[in-house]
């Protein structure tokens, strides 16, 4: 099954986040499909930068978003 998920970047304590396109079975950050976008929890307010067309592409395609995911792009406009 394609999952969008997050992929945790960033030092010891200063999580920085990609949003992308991935097989459910790999493992966090391992291999992916597609980079739809970021997000920075750090900066007030966070910031989230998604790529609308390619997310919306990958949802008609039947990519699941896990839970975090579908919140962020719930913020972002969709």
């Amino acid at each position: 099954m394609v999952k969008i998920r997050l992929t945790r970047l960033g030092a010891h304590k200063k999580p920085f986040y990609r949003v992308v396109v991935t097989d459910s079975r790999t493992r966090r950050n391992g291999p992916f499909i597609e980079i739809l976008g970021t997000y920075n929890p750090l900066k007030d307010p966070s910031e989230i930068v998604l790529d609308m067309e390619k997310v919306k592409l990958w949802l008609q395609r039947g990519a699941q978003p896990t839970d975090k995911a579908k919140k962020l792009i719930h913020k972002a406009g969709l």
